[in-house]
């Protein structure tokens, strides 16, 4: 190829645009390519040569266009910014040399990590704007913030608890029970007794805990609590700003900035004397003085040190260290556990009040116990079953809402609940007029001092509690009867029994264990077992029960005796329920499995810490201890066919800014209406010719069942009809004397009656009430059952022949049962058994294999078989409540 037809070679610096540029340069030389020298683009080169371009703004458009995609290569092969080693290097961009950034980040002219690493210079600089920027907050907030009076902190307001009908029934809850007195009032032993358990060096500290401070805030936004930690100069400034109670960031900030202001500001003295003048007590007994009057009938200034050292245990949560309990916030606060908590509390206080050298050794030994304290109802508006009603749907809030307990102390809320004020008048009326006619403790101290009664009554189609019976009277018996008090319920768990036995079926004794859970026959209430006294229980497959220690278990009955045609005494499950059969409903729970019966008392609504160990045969005739709310609750779940709601006291609550608080329905389906409904038209066998004829309603359909414990120490009936489910327990307990064991207490000869049964003093109550809670309302039938399952063991003994019969209520199809001729009588009326006793010795819940209410806490060996005694089960240890442990 001719030499004049080769293409020139293009230059590095840039394309034929810039080879075009360097032929026609002025020199006659070729322009070097940008980036071959130190200076910027368009700037006059080191050796004074002129300008390549015609002005500033050209050769920033030259710039510009060198930077573009064509010529990336070759700047990037310059030493300059673009080139290799050069911060704009790979990114088609290039920052002139010399012009420096306020903040260097990412670093300028490094590489790697090392551009991502902030220089030291910018570390120092950042930390000393933020101490800065700190500093000036906290001064702006030392500025704004105020040191609080607590002769003007803001008073809580009552809240209103309203009846069903939306009239009010009480203003209480929030009542300020407050007497400022001065220092010099304040027993210095109250005062070093707070400062050795909370803040020993409040006298020298400068009114804030660092440490204590970041752990709350740290906690805060865990979204957890704010409290611990906190000085006693917090703790005041905490309680002097009730006008702002929430729990934020910005409200422990501003509390944090109150209280450096009030330590650097206001003398000690002052400081302890506003912190014991707010500070909450328990018993709407804000400050020393109202404490010393509410918990001892005396001004602050008689206060001794034990007394002090007390007071200053309520000051960590009264609800758990008042003596008088408070099992309506939580089933474990009971007046045992609180005594426990305060006494171990009010000791360690003196203790350190000693080793901190303020208190002598002599003095302290003198306080050794608890001091007396007074009734704990001061207002006499929570008298009768209003205190009873308050406390019940304080504890259903506090369980199922956002609304805390400090809340309702603080008040301003209008509480609606279920309560109809009728009924409850109706249900204390019914009690009063059996207990007033009967129990005569005067005349007969041995028997009949100690009883009481209580009592619940539930909306079967929404779960709405109508009316409780707690007690006597609020300030004088604190604790709800109506809610879990320990006493067995007996025979009146059997209808669970059945459900299961209809839900689950039995299992088949000829299979093995996995597939006899697999392979069950659902159980028709015309199915046959033996009623034979002192009965030995079998396993589902055959084998002879035996507990730990190899005994067999002897099933007995009430009075002793077998009921049925012998020598097998088959009985079909209709007329062992109707005459409280203990023998049969045993080895039925055995037969469908004890976790069944388990699971259906579940799923009606009883608690699972109300329910007794399932280990043992006599679980399914009432070991366990529901409350009578839950027991009035889960019988009204076969009342409304099988949907369960749970049992709840409080429709809606409204404070200021509206509706704070609103019940949902949430009904669940625990049994098939066809397995409710049969159990429904079993339970009224019981209350038209059993064991429970004294509840008969004249017009109305009505079922229910009796039930009596082992040593007759609790009696209970639970009824319902269509429209009401109701309980009525009754039991002895001293629950008053110092010694808190909670001894259940037989009732032989109580109430002049040889023996006490469900079937008297309680369906007397029941029926009392439920006549006039019901007037007016429309009579109602239950569904009519459709047949369920199969006529299981229906193989007679050679010596028995059934004769067809009717079932005892209606049902679509007859179904054949022994011959009544072929059954034992039930023992006729006498005068021993009292004027409701028509089957006594047929209605024993626990019956010699059942639990003795006792205060072990855990089972005993099971019974021998010359003895038929059962186990005993611990009560009264609180769980099991109305709505359970923060816990149930």
């Amino acid at each position: 190829m001719s030499e004049h037809r080769r293409k020139p070679p293009q230059p590095q610096g840039g394309g034929r645009a810039a080879a075009r540029r360097a032929q026609s340069a002025p020199s006659g030389r070729r322009a070097a390519p940008q980036g071959t020298t130190g200076a910027a683009s368009g700037s006059q080169g080191a050796g004074g040569e002129e300008r390549p371009y015609g002005g500033r703004a050209e050769a920033r458009r030259a710039a510009q266009r060198n930077g573009g995609g064509r010529r990336r290569g070759a700047e990037a092969q310059g030493p300059g910014p673009g080139g290799p080693g050069g911060p704009g290097r790979g990114r088609g961009r290039n920052v002139a040399p010399g012009r420096k950034r306020l903040i260097d980040y990412p670093r300028a002219g490094k590489d790697g990590v090392a551009r991502w690493l902030p220089s030291w210079k910018l570390v120092t600089g950042l930390f000393i704007g933020f101490i800065g920027s700190l500093v000036a907050v906290a001064g702006v907030g030392y500025a704004l913030v105020s040191i609080p009076d607590v002769a003007k902190t803001a008073n809580a307001q009552n809240n209103v608890f309203y009846w069903s009908d939306g009239t009010p029934m009480v203003a209480t809850g929030g009542e300020v029970n407050r007497q400022i007195i001065g220092y010099a009032e304040i027993p210095k032993e109250m005062r070093y007794a707070v400062i050795s358990q909370e803040n020993k060096t409040f006298e020298t500290d400068s009114g804030v805990d660092p440490k204590g401070i970041a752990r709350a805030v740290f906690n805060m936004a865990r979204g957890g609590q704010t409290q611990g930690g906190s000085t006693i100069t917090q703790q005041y400034v905490k309680n002097a700003m009730l006008d702002d109670q929430s729990q934020t960031i910005s409200r422990k900030f501003k509390e944090i900035f109150v209280s450096i202001k009030v330590g650097a500001s206001v003398p000690k003295d002052q400081i302890m004397a506003g912190y014991l003048n707010s500070a909450y007590y328990g018993r709407g007994a804000y400050g020393i003085q109202a404490a010393s009057r509410a918990y001892f009938n005396k001004d602050a200034s008689a206060l001794n040190p034990g007394e002090c050292a007390f007071l200053a245990a309520m000051l960590k949560g009264a609800a758990y260290y008042d003596p008088a309990g408070a099992t309506f916030l939580d089933p474990a606060a009971t007046p045992e556990a609180n005594s426990r908590r305060a006494e171990a509390q009010m000791q360690d206080t003196l203790n350190k009040m000693v080793q901190y050298g303020h208190l002598s050794a002599e003095a302290r030994a003198k306080y050794t116990k608890l001091p007396k304290v007074q009734n704990p109802r001061s207002n006499s508006r929570l008298s009768g079953q209003v205190g009873y009603l308050v406390d019940l749907a304080k504890s259903y809030l506090i369980n199922n809402s956002n609304i805390t307990a400090n809340d309702l102390q603080r008040g301003g809320y209008s509480i609606y609940t279920t309560f109809d004020k009728k009924k409850v008048n109706q249900l204390e009326a019914a009690v009063k007029n059996v207990q007033k006619g009967n129990i005569k403790p005067q005349q007969r101290p041995n028997t009949d001092k100690y009883v009481q009664f209580g009592g619940a009554s539930v909306d079967p189609s929404t779960g709405a509690i109508k009316a409780i019976y707690g007690g006597d009277d609020a300030t004088k018996h604190f604790t709800n009867n109506a809610d879990q008090t320990g006493a067995q319920v007996g025979s009146t768990f059997k209808p669970f029994v059945l459900a299961a036995a209809m839900s689950w079926g039995k299992r088949n004794p000829d299979l093995g264990e996995s597939q006899a859970q697999d392979e069950r026959t659902i159980v028709s209430p015309d199915s046959l077992y033996s009623g034979q006294n002192k009965l030995k229980i079998k396993e589902y497959n055959g084998a002879f029960w035996k507990n730990e220690k190899g005994e067999e278990w002897l099933q007995t009955n009430d009075g002793g005796e077998s009921v049925g045609a012998p020598p097998n005494y088959n009985i079909d499950l209709r007329e062992a329920m109707r005459l409280s059969v203990n023998s049969a409903y045993v080895q039925l729970g055995m037969d469908v499995g004890l976790d069944k019966v388990k699971d259906a008392a579940l799923s009606a609504g009883i608690l699972k810490t109300s329910l007794a160990s399932a280990n043992y045969p006599s679980f399914s005739i009432g070991t366990s201890d529901p409350s009578a709310i839950r027991m009035a609750g889960a019988y009204a779940t076969f009342a409304a066919s099988g949907q369960q709601n749970e049992p709840f006291s409080v429709t809606k609550v409204t404070n200021r800014d509206g509706t704070v608080f609103e019940h949902k329905a949430k009904p669940k389906d625990a049994f098939t209406s066809k397995v409710a409904d049969n159990v429904t038209d079993v339970l009224r066998t019981v209350v038209d010719k059993g064991t429970g004829t004294a509840a008969q309603l004249p017009g109305r359909e009505v079922a229910g069942k009796t039930g009596t414990t082992d040593g007759n120490k609790s009696a209970w009936f639970v009824g319902y009809t269509p429209q009401l489910s109701t309980a009525i327990g009754m039991f002895r307990l001293d629950d008053n004397e110092k010694n808190k064991s909670r001894q259940f207490l037989e009732m032989y000869g109580t109430g002049g009656q040889k023996k006490i049964h469900g079937a008297s003093f309680p369906a007397e109550i029941w029926h009392d009430y439920m006549a006039q809670a019901l007037q007016g309302q429309p009579a109602k039938d239950f569904p009519t059952p459709e047949p369920i399952g199969e006529v299981v063991n229906d193989t007679p003994s050679p010596s028995v022949t059934p004769t067809p019969t009717p079932s005892v209520t209606p049902s679509p199809t007859p179904t054949p049962t022994p011959s009544q001729s072929l059954l034992s009588p039930s023992p006729s009326p006498s005068d021993s058994c009292g004027n409701f006793d028509w089957n006594c010795g047929n209605d024993n819940g626990g019956a010699n294999g059942g639990a003795d209410a006792g205060s072990t806490g855990g089972v005993t060996p099971s019974p021998t078989e010359s003895d038929g005694t059962g186990t005993t089960r611990g009560n009264g240890n609180g769980n099991g409540g109305f709505f359970g442990a923060p816990n149930g």
